[in-house]
């Protein structure tokens, strides 16, 4: 029987697969890709999550493509609107007619002697199918869409009305004119929290600890205005590294002046809040900004819906699940009819998939990552992850072009195989991810590691990895091996 075979292979038809098949078709033109998605849509995480107010952490001026323009008026835009601009940008490219929906890919193993991988995918009925490939680009985001985190939480079963968690909303649940608690303070929750308070009868976001909250305008002005004055994508263009550049003199100035900008912060939220607010226990984190990722509400949407009185935020630890609600650790019951389980994700890099170099079973735990994007002694697969402290796109645009640099490398040199080495290099290792949220710390020993130096350390920096990326070396600590059998060259060259 003849297994079907692509040149590429990608994994994910969300954002950073899209993305992988535009940059193929622009700059590898010569090559054939299939893109399996396990799901039967468009969107990855955007058409997964459906829960109330769902809508970006960043804004889509560089969350959006690099090659694709945001042209809508809201920089903060909801679930939907960014679902629609990733199925435009995978109808509007001819993407679409490459996407193979219902393939959950379970094993990829690489072989040498034929340079390729046979890629193994469960279909919906049980069965199984196989296609091969000469590279496999894994666009499947960091976490198990299968499964959200929940804490076991004591008397759960005890509870009288409704538990659900945001990953898997249901099209059932009413909750107008109901008492709602979010357990959770992070993207999720300050999300929730004002959407669901504009029906219910009262929402409590109930949190462990505070996280780093702050507002900003859904709509960026400046961004419309050149939009109304420029070409679109010289507007979008000029927004994009307006923001970029934003992003990162912030980001620098919370690893100078932690304590300066925190002051900053906090001062923004008692602004929103007023003087009264207990702004020390409810706002104020123990750890440093961009320690963890700062949670942003647009409009300050979150801080009006707590002014308002339709909503608050409760500070402390679940003693147990009681029937009418959660008991704290203080003693005090918070009511409820309906419990949202904002606890986050569970992280599951490279989708959990079986991988064998040569017969041989491959930890990824074990490798060294290799400019945040292969894998040491990996041949011929690379895998798209965002940046932690600025937009995913930005960081999967680049890796998109350099996996192209790379294919493109060893077409020229008449090679079929790249693989990362360390060679005799003396690497220390260190966290993949240095954050200290929750589903970091909880998956951490199941991610690789980073190098303590280039190519194998992160930079985490959009200006750098352009050059590092863009305009950087293929050769540094990578081998180019495996020449294309005579008979093969014969036969392209006829």
């Amino acid at each position: 029987m003849t297994v079907e075979h692509r040149d590429v292979i990608i994994v994910g038809a969300g954002l950073s697969g899209i993305g992988a098949g535009h940059h193929l078709q622009m700059r590898c033109p010569d090559r054939t890709y299939v893109i399996l998605e396990g799901r039967q849509a468009i969107g990855g995480t955007w058409d997964l999550f459906r829960y109330p107010g769902i809508r970006s952490d960043s804004d889509m001026h560089t969350l959006g493509y690099n090659f694709r323009p945001w042209t809508k008026a809201k920089a903060i835009a909801d679930g939907p609107s960014i679902r629609e601009y990733v199925e435009d940008a995978a109808r509007d490219g001819g993407i679409d007619r490459h996407i193979r929906f219902g393939h959950h890919v379970v094993s990829a193993d690489w072989s040498t002697p034929d340079a390729r991988w046979t890629v193994v995918s469960r279909l919906p009925d049980g069965s199984t199918t196989t296609i091969t490939c000469n590279f496999l680009f894994m666009c499947s985001g960091y976490y198990n869409y299968a499964k959200g985190y929940t804490p076991d939480f004591e008397g759960a079963g005890d509870f009288a009305g409704r538990i659900v968690h945001p990953q898997f909303w249901p099209d059932d649940l009413v909750y107008a004119g109901k008492r709602v608690v979010v357990i959770g303070s992070g993207a999720t929750a300050v999300t929730l929290v004002p959407e669901m308070a504009k029906t219910a009868a009262h929402v409590t976001m109930l949190q462990r600890s505070p996280t780093y909250v702050v507002s900003r305008p859904a709509e960026d002005p400046i961004a419309n205005w050149l939009r109304a004055k420029l070409p679109g994508k010289v507007a979008y263009g000029a927004t994009r590294w307006k923001n970029v550049l934003m992003g990162m003199f912030f980001y620098r100035m919370t690893r100078k002046k932690p304590a300066k900008v925190k002051e900053k912060l906090l001062g923004m939220v008692r602004e929103h809040l007023g003087p009264d607010y207990d702004v020390a226990t409810h706002f104020t984190p123990r750890y440093n900004p961009w320690d963890q990722r700062l949670c942003l509400v647009p409009d300050a949407d979150l801080f009006a819906s707590i002014k308002a009185g339709d909503s608050a935020v409760e500070t402390d630890t679940i003693e147990r699940f009681v029937p009418d609600g959660i008991k704290l650790s203080s003693g005090k019951t918070l009511p409820a009819d309906v419990i949202v389980t904002a606890t986050g994700l569970e992280m599951q890099l490279l989708s959990g998939i079986a991988y064998r170099v040569d017969g041989v079973a491959k930890d990824m735990a074990h490798a060294l990552l290799y400019k945040g994007m292969m894998y040491s002694d990996v041949p011929n697969l690379a895998s798209s992850f965002g940046y932690t402290n600025a937009s995913w796109t930005l960081k999967a645009d680049l890796t998109c072009m350099y996996v192209c640099r790379l294919l493109n490398t060893m077409t020229k040199r008449g090679l079929r195989q790249a693989t990362p080495r360390i060679g005799n290099e003396h690497i220390e290792e260190e966290p993949f991810l240095n954050f200290s949220s929750g589903y970091v710390q909880r998956a951490i020993a199941h991610l690789p590691k980073q190098g303590s130096k280039k190519p194998w350390r992160l930079n985490q920096n959009y200006a750098l990895d352009i050059m590092a990326l863009k305009f950087g070396s293929v050769d540094d600590s990578m081998e180019f091996s495996n020449p294309v059998p005579a008979k093969v060259r014969e036969r392209v060259a006829a």
